[in-house]
Parts: C-alpha cells; sequence; structure tokens
C-alpha cells in the first residue's frame, strides 16, 4: 500500500489523481484538469523491469528520464507529486500473464492486462481508498454520461484512440474515470503543451511494449523453453525449413520465417509434432475465418446481453470494426460471426465490439 497522503477538504469538482509518465498527453492531462477546477495530485508509478537486461534494464514507461520529466510538470503545474511501487504487481499481472500466454499458443495483448489490473484498475483502488474522487489518465478515448449510467467512446482523434484497450471496465469504475484528451487532437495536446510551457511538449512517444529492453522474440527466448521443430508447407507437407520455436509465431506473419525463397505466411500450428505450417499466399484461405468465440466477456453496461445483436467487432488494436452478429455460448462467452471472414484471427488477442463510437464490451479471442 503506498504511504498515505494527507487529506484536504474536497473541492466542488473533486479531488484527482493522475498517472503522470513523463510524456506530453498525461502532462497536459493534469494541467487541463487542474484548469477546469479539480483538486489535481500526480502519481508516478513504477513497473517491473527486467534485470538481466544489465545495463540496458529500463521498462520505458517508468525510466528515469521520465520520472525527472513528470516530476518537473507537476513542479510546474503547482499540484503535488507521489510515487508508487506497482513492480511486483505489475509482474505477476503483465508480465508472468504474457510468457504464459505465449508458452501456450497465444498472443496476448499486455496493454489491454494492465490497464485493467494495474495501470488504472489497481490505481483506481488505491485512489479511492486514499480519499480521491476520480483516477485520471492520458489516453486518449471518450467517458460519457448518458442517463444515469457513464459510457466509453472513440477519441476525436481515430489515429490515437485507445478504448480498444479498456472495455474491461465495470461500471462503478467508470464513474470515478476521467479521460480529459478525449475532445482534442495530438497536434493540439502538443500546441497546449506549449501553450502551458510544460517542457515535455516535444517529447517524442514509443508505442512499443514498455518492459520489452529489446527485441520482442528475444525476450521470449530468455524466459521460455523453447524447442526447435520443422517448418512445412501445409498444401504439400514439404519440409522447408527450421523453426526456433512455437510460441515465437503467431497467425499470418511473414517475418522471420524462411529466407530466399519465400514469402511465406504462418497458417497452423501442430503443438503435439511441434510443426509450423506455413502458406505460399497471403489471401489463402486457411489465414481466414468466418467468426470466432470471445471468451469472458465484460459489458460496460453491466448487463450480459441474452439474445443475439449485431454490432462492429474490432479483433486488433488499430484494426477497422467489421461488421458481426454475436449470440450468447455460455455465462462468459460469445459466439462472433462476421458478415465477411476476416485474416488472421488471433487467439489471445481482444475482440471490442463496438455500436458506431461506442464500447459496448469486449473479450479474449479464443
Amino acid at each position: 500500500m503506498p504511504a498515505k497522503i494527507k487529506q484536504k477538504k474536497q473541492t466542488r469538482r473533486g479531488r484527482v489523481l493522475v498517472a503522470m509518465s513523463g510524456g506530453v498527453d498525461s502532462s497536459v492531462a493534469a494541467q487541463l484538469l487542474k484548469n477546469q477546477g479539480y483538486e489535481v495530485a500526480g502519481v508516478f508509478l513504477h513497473f517491473w523491469k527486467d534485470e538481466t537486461a544489465g545495463a540496458l534494464a529500463e521498462n520505458r514507461c517508468c525510466s528515469l528520464e521520465s520520472l525527472s520529466d513528470a516530476k518537473a510538470v507537476a513542479a510546474k503545474i503547482g499540484i503535488p507529486f507521489y510515487t508508487f511501487n506497482f513492480s511486483e504487481r505489475f509482474k505477476e499481472a503483465v508480465v508472468d500473464n504474457f510468457l504464459s500466454e505465449y508458452e501456450a499458443g497465444r498472443t496476448p495483448n499486455p496493454c489491454v492486462v494492465c490497464n485493467r489490473q494495474i495501470k488504472i484498475g489497481l490505481l483506481l483502488r488505491h485512489a479511492l481508498a486514499l480519499g480521491f474522487d476520480y483516477v485520471a489518465t492520458g489516453h486518449y478515448l471518450n467517458l460519457k454520461k448518458v442517463g444515469r449510467q457513464y459510457r466509453l467512446f472513440k477519441a476525436q482523434d481515430k489515429n490515437k484512440d485507445q478504448s480498444y484497450f479498456l472495455y474491461t471496465f465495470r461500471p462503478d469504475e467508470l464513474k470515478h474515470l476521467l479521460f480529459p484528451l478525449g475532445a482534442y487532437l495530438k497536434p493540439q495536446v502538443r500546441k497546449l503543451a506549449e501553450k502551458f510551457k510544460l517542457k515535455v511538449a516535444g517529447k517524442a512517444e514509443s508505442q512499443d511494449i514498455c518492459f520489452l529492453s529489446g527485441d520482442h522474440n528475444d525476450f521470449l527466448k530468455k524466459y521460455l523453453k523453447l524447442t526447435p521443430g520443422e517448418i512445412r508447407l501445409l498444401d504439400t507437407n514439404e519440409k522447408i525449413g527450421e523453426h526456433q520455436g512455437l510460441p515465437l509465431y503467431t497467425i499470418g506473419q511473414r517475418r522471420g520465417l524462411v529466407g530466399g525463397t519465400g514469402p511465406y505466411y504462418v497458417a497452423r500450428f501442430d503443438y503435439r509434432k511441434n510443426i509450423l505450417y506455413v502458406v505460399r499466399n497471403w489471401n489463402e484461405d486457411i489465414l481466414y475465418a468466418d467468426g470466432l468465440i470471445a471468451a469472458r466477456v465484460n459489458w460496460l453496461s453491466g448487463l450480459a446481453p441474452r439474445r443475439p445483436f449485431r454490432c462492429g467487432a474490432v479483433i486488433r488494436y488499430g484494426h477497422p470494426a467489421v461488421p458481426c452478429e454475436v449470440r450468447p455460448k455460455n455465462k462468459t462467452d460469445y459466439i462472433v460471426t462476421f458478415r465477411q471472414p476476416q485474416r488472421a484471427v488471433t487467439p489471445g488477442q481482444s475482440v471490442v465490439f463496438y455500436d458506431k463510437n461506442q464500447v459496448l464490451g469486449g473479450g479474449i479471442i479464443k
């Protein structure tokens, strides 16, 4: 549990704990909330880093440079600044899950897990216990009150929209969250940072997984027991090469296979025989699926649909929503049928359901 924060008299708009990473987005979010009349405090979260990487060991979300930048921004804005150490919990919830999912033959999205379990989920529990009314972040998405309930919507900036990552929250949690950047475009946020004279206005951002100190596959090779095996053509069963371990590959992948005679695309895994099957063409039928099973589905309204309905489905971050029908399979799983077959539907990734710009919910692809 973080050190106790001194309680202050509540302001009219409430007390907000802003997760500050030292980047331009969370910095502008903190300044905007203060300008809107909230009582704002900033918090920097320490996550796990790969100590075995030696001098390269660093988590980009909580590097020393990021801490220094976040502290400087908080001082410039004139708000209290704290640090919470979530390293152990991050390792258990995010990193260990990342490795176990790959080991089981699935391709996880650690950012979905991190937001649910740590960056927002765990932080919200601590914030409420410490007397704060809200947790805020620099995510790009919109949260609106519709009637008596809160609903999530895509951000104004479609290129930065992060609503895909936040389908996991309950209605009682949504009412305690604030996302000040939902109505802004990224260039506008940078201009605001310049206007507010924040030193991070021109700071570059990273889109990589924060706890990887180097190459994605190098990390998996370090922590998983991998067994090399054969690569075979699916149609002829001809052996064309050797793979380095099935967890290093994902459906539809082209890079890192067999050089010289390709291209080839990952089509199927045989874990019993440790064989990786590939096809020659990008649009082979085997790479397309008519639908999927969504497991552990969460509905943001708190009400699980009992009848089939139509909506849009996003099967990976950055992918456009595609028309589909969703119908219950059991209490937690749903059958999703696409209007048109979709390429590279990947077990372990999240499928998120939308009604136009509104996030309905989502689950994990089986």
